[in-house]
């Protein structure tokens, strides 16, 4: 199959997008990859992490225009959120912290979620999503009250009795 742009070389880069539930594909040479400039790829290096990380970030993260006037800097380690566009790598933990606004949406994207949910063993796995419902009942309960909300109070002082006696 050759390039779909040039016509001349073969197409080594094959790009699906759906779009509208409508599905779009590309078929294009190395060189005309980088010219369409869809993902940072660099022709004379072969795929990197970084490289692919980089196009993600610097593909759906947009700089606020806000932000602009000053450059925001991690303070552990001084890296800009250009410097992680580019790289496609944090500097530190703390730049979570720092850069947490402009990469949300990059991260939504990639993984569903912004905030880290972790694995459940799967011999206590049961136990453990109980634990995770009790303390939500917990906190509505808590908010309930302070809300005076004491019939939805009731229900969910219902609902903690019986998870509790699933957990025994």
């Amino acid at each position: 199959m050759y390039c779909e742009e040039c016509k001349q070389k073969p197409a080594a880069v094959h790009l699906t997008q759906v779009y509208n539930g409508k599905i779009i594909q590309s078929h294009l040479c190395e060189e005309c990859a980088a010219k369409k400039g869809g993902f940072i790829f660099d022709p004379g290096n072969k795929f990197s992490i970084p490289n692919l990380l980089s196009s993600i970030f610097g593909a759906s993260c947009s700089i606020d225009p806000d932000l602009t006037t000053e450059i925001k800097s991690c303070s552990g380690c001084g890296m800009t959120f250009n410097d992680i566009r580019q790289t496609g790598k944090l500097g530190c933990s703390n730049c979570y912290q720092v850069f947490a606004q402009e990469m949300e949406p990059t991260l939504r994207r990639i993984h569903g979620n912004s905030q880290h949910i972790g694995k459940i063993p799967t011999r206590s796995g049961e136990k453990v999503l109980l634990r995770k419902q009790l303390d939500a009942l917990k906190t509505q309960l808590q908010e309930a009250v302070n809300h005076e909300e004491y019939e939805k109070a009731a229900e969910i002082r219902d609902g903690i009795k019986a998870l509790e006696s699933r957990l025994v």
